[in-house]
C-alpha cells in the first residue's frame, strides 16, 4: 500500500523554512506588544506604520545614527535607501542594524572581527570605516534606477582586502532579474551573445564582468538557463566584491534551510550550490557566517548588555 504524501512529508529530512518564519513572528509580535507599540492590525509583528521604523531597532542610538547618516548622505546626494518593510519585525535590513549598528555607534568592531576571525574569515588589518547600504554605480554602469547596493562594507585601508556584506533573515532567495519576472525574457543562457541580454543593451556591465572573471568558462557560461534569471542579486554582489578589491560575506540565520541545510555529505542550500558556478581559484573569496555565529562570539566576548534583547526580538534564547 502507498503511503500517503501526508505521511512522507513527515519524514523529509530538511527542515522546512516556513516554520522558522512562523517563529520570527511570534517572537518579534511579543517584542512589539511587551513595548505597547502600535502594530498592524492584522500582523502584529509589523509595526503599524513605515514612519515608525525606529521602534523595530533595540538601541535608540542607533536608530538615531540612522537617521543622521540619512540625511548626511541626502545633504551628499548619496544613496542610504531604507527598504519599504524596515518596520517589519523580519526585515534582515533592521536585524543587520540591531546586531552590527551598536558597534559602529561605539566605533568598536573588535568583537565583530573576533566572531569572523573565529569562524575563519580573514578581517583586514587596517580599517577606515563601516559603511550600511554602500553603492556605487560606476562597478556595473548602473547609470539609472536603483543600483547594486552592499548591505553592510567592512572597509580595509591602503588597498587591503574588504569584506562586503549580504545580510539575509527570512528570504527564501537570492534576488532574480526582473526583466525575467516581467516576462520580457526567456531565461536563454545569453553567455555566448551578450546582446540577447536587455540589461547588456542597456550598457550594464553584467557579463563583461561574469566574463573578465572566468565565469563564463564553467556552468555560468556553458547552461542552457541564463543563471542571473534566478541568482541576479549573488552574481551582482558577488561581482561587485570581487572588482572591489574584496571578498563577499553572506550574513544567515541557521535555522533558514533556504541557505544551508542538512551535514555533509548531503549538504544542501543555495550556497552550496551557487558556489559550483564560482570559478576554482575566486572561491576563497567567498564566505558565510551564521548570526548564531556571531552571536556567540559576542557573548564570549563580554560587556554587551543589548545581545539578550537581540535573541529575545528573534526568538533565540531556546534555540
Amino acid at each position: 500500500m502507498t503511503e500517503s504524501s501526508r505521511r512522507n512529508a513527515r519524514t523529509w529530512p530538511y527542515p522546512r523554512r516556513r516554520n522558522f518564519e512562523k517563529q520570527l513572528r511570534k517572537s518579534n509580535a511579543e517584542w512589539f506588544t511587551e513595548r505597547k507599540f502600535l502594530i498592524n492590525p492584522k500582523k502584529s509583528y509589523l509595526l503599524d506604520q513605515w514612519e515608525h521604523w525606529p521602534q523595530n531597532i533595540i538601541i535608540p542610538e542607533v536608530a538615531q545614527y540612522i537617521q543622521d547618516e540619512r540625511f548626511r548622505r541626502n545633504e551628499k546626494r548619496e544613496g542610504f535607501p531604507l527598504h519599504k518593510y524596515i518596520h517589519h519585525g523580519l526585515s534582515s535590513q533592521a536585524m543587520l542594524f540591531n546586531l552590527v549598528g551598536p558597534l559602529v555607534v561605539q566605533n568598536d568592531l573588535s568583537p565583530l572581527k573576533l566572531a569572523f576571525e573565529t569562524n575563519g574569515i580573514d578581517w583586514p588589518s587596517e580599517i577606515v570605516q563601516a559603511k550600511f547600504e554602500v553603492e556605487d554605480r560606476k562597478i556595473f554602469n548602473e547609470d539609472s534606477g536603483q543600483p547594486t547596493s552592499i548591505d553592510l562594507v567592512i572597509r580595509g585601508e591602503n588597498g587591503l582586502r574588504s569584506l562586503f556584506i549580504e545580510a539575509k533573515l527570512v528570504e527564501h532567495e537570492f534576488g532574480g532579474c526582473s526583466v525575467f519576472k516581467a516576462g520580457d525574457c526567456d531565461g536563454c543562457n545569453p553567455a555566448q551573445d551578450f546582446k540577447r541580454c536587455y540589461l547588456h543593451h542597456l550598457g550594464r556591465q553584467y557579463w563583461v564582468l561574469m566574463e573578465k572573471y572566468g565565469f563564463l568558462d564553467g556552468l555560468a557560461g556553458t547552461g542552457p538557463i541564463c543563471p542571473l534569471a534566478m541568482y541576479y542579486q549573488f552574481f551582482r554582489e558577488l561581482l561587485f566584491s570581487i572588482e572591489s578589491s574584496g571578498d563577499f560575506v553572506l550574513l544567515f540565520d541557521q535555522r533558514n534551510p533556504t541557505f544551508y541545510c542538512g551535514e555533509p555529505p548531503n549538504k544542501r542550500g543555495l550556497m552550496p550550490f551557487l558556489k559550483s558556478f564560482v570559478p576554482e581559484d575566486l572561491s576563497h573569496r567567498m564566505h558565510s557566517i551564521s548570526t548564531q555565529q556571531v552571536i556567540a562570539t559576542f557573548k564570549k566576548f563580554g560587556g554587551i548588555g543589548w545581545v539578550e534583547q537581540f535573541e529575545n526580538k528573534y526568538g533565540m534564547i531556546n534555540d
